[in-house]
């Protein structure tokens, strides 16, 4: 498995979710579950790689984002985060990590990255933060490293596509959730956008929803209407 992450976070009739489609794809097959588990998630890292990093973080951090992301909204769909532990799978340049630690919580800024996890530091330190409370964190390519019952809450945001063997590491996660805990996935329809990557580098969103599924989450909701580009995927235990 390999991800270098990036973007740097009602539902299908599993488990009693109601179902908002914003995309026009039929429902994938599973042939197309393998294909895009096993092969897409590589060309998205050979082209992340062709980036230059200075301009990737720009791009992340960018005004630009931020009216396509809208991150007031995802803040407010997750809640009231005040003394949670959230762990930012993928958290990139900390767009979303620093976030999370103004509204409340404790994070932990997890990539398989050094760069953007020194750029986070970095940052971190210069604005006051204690490293306690913004932790950064190498993890491999096969685990988040998640301890038992380290995180209230997990967000992956425009990363998931990038994992390979996904119902075994997402399983892992939710096997070692608080209780209660939740995992949030946020990732771009799998149609042609203004942003974000190709549309052979993207996994639907039933995709998602079936993989969750296997990894044996038994509450899932599916959110179409929140961003633009973007569906919500929201698994509890």
């Amino acid at each position: 498995m390999k991800f270098l992450f990036l973007m740097l976070l009602l539902g299908i009739g599993l488990f009693g979710c109601t179902h908002q489609d914003g995309e026009s794809n039929k429902p994938d097959t599973a042939t197309h579950a393998s294909h895009e588990g096993k092969h897409a998630h590589n060309r998205a890292n050979q082209d992340m790689n062709s980036n230059p990093f200075e301009s990737m973080v720009q791009n992340f951090d960018s005004p630009e984002r931020d009216e396509w992301q809208q991150p007031e909204k995802v803040l407010s769909y997750l809640g009231d985060l005040s003394g949670k532990t959230v762990m930012d799978i993928g958290s990139g340049s900390g767009y979303f990590s620093f976030k999370f630690h103004q509204a409340g919580a404790k994070v932990i800024c997890a990539d398989v990255d050094e760069r953007f996890l020194g750029y986070i530091a970095q940052k971190r330190d210069s604005l006051g933060i204690d490293a306690t409370e913004m932790e950064t964190r190498k993890i491999p390519y096969d685990s988040s490293t998640l301890q038992e019952g380290e995180a209230d809450l997990v967000v992956i945001v425009d990363t998931y596509h990038h994992i390979d063997d996904r119902p075994a590491y997402f399983s892992e996660i939710r096997e070692r959730l608080k209780p209660g805990g939740e995992l949030i996935v946020i990732d771009f329809f799998k149609k042609e956008l203004p942003v974000g990557p190709g549309v052979d580098h993207k996994v639907s969103k039933e995709v998602v929803m079936e993989e969750l599924e296997q990894a044996g989450y038994t509450t899932l909701t599916l959110n179409t209407e929140l961003l633009p580009y973007q569906f919500v995927v929201r698994a509890g235990v």
